[in-house]
């Protein structure tokens, strides 16, 4: 077996379980905050787990249309975050398929699970039964709204990602550098190859 099939096999396994704990995670504590809220308040949750799934996709995007290039010269300026940048441009394709694929998937379907159960608590707070015809008409136009912010946000956040992906990775390696300094959290440690790109610009 190739040696970039047997990493990829290795990172479809990890990635597999981050996700099925993620979304464990994700859906026992969403489930906990509505159970005791309003079906207004419980509404505003779902477009906040809209939200975050808006935003991961638009980091991930932003993670694969970067150029590591400006990152190199931060770094020479010893900019706190540059050298995560980097770690991050290079790995791109691991870090993009967390943030889009597994935040942004989870947080798909978390918020599905949750309308659902907004409209259920709407349903019966406005004196419906659960199945009428009231109810139907709400999930249909609840879903409907949420799945056309969800599309919109996301068309619109990978506008951002590629117009200012340097900008966005920038910051998002200086989260990731107060994490490596502050809280001895490291999620790079390993280089990885540069992008074709780059050392195509290095042969010139």
């Amino acid at each position: 077996m190739k040696d970039s099939l047997k990493k990829s096999l290795q990172w479809s396994w990890i990635i597999a379980v981050i996700t099925l704990v993620l979304a464990a995670i994700f859906a026992i504590v969403s489930t906990s905050i509505l159970s005791g809220v309003s079906w207004g308040i419980g509404m505003f949750i779902v477009f906040l787990i809209v939200l975050m799934g808006v935003f991961f996709d638009t980091i991930g995007v932003a993670a694969t249309a970067a150029n590591e290039k400006p990152f190199h010269a931060m770094a020479a300026e010893k900019l706190p975050g540059a050298k995560q940048a980097v770690q991050i441009t290079r790995n791109a394709d691991r870090f993009a398929n967390f943030c889009n694929d597994v935040i942004g998937d989870i947080a798909g379907v978390i918020s599905g699970t949750a309308s659902a159960y907004v409209v259920v608590r709407l349903s019966l707070q406005l004196g419906y039964d659960e199945g009428s015809s009231f109810q139907f008409l709400v999930s249909v136009l609840f879903t409907s709204v949420v799945a056309a912010l969800t599309v919109g946000g996301k068309s619109v956040g990978k506008t951002l990602a590629i117009q200012y992906s340097t900008e966005i990775i920038y910051q998002v390696g200086r989260l990731f550098y107060f994490l490596e300094v502050k809280l001895k959290i490291t999620l790079f440690n390993g280089k990885k190859r540069k992008k074709n790109g780059n050392k195509n610009n290095k042969r010139k």
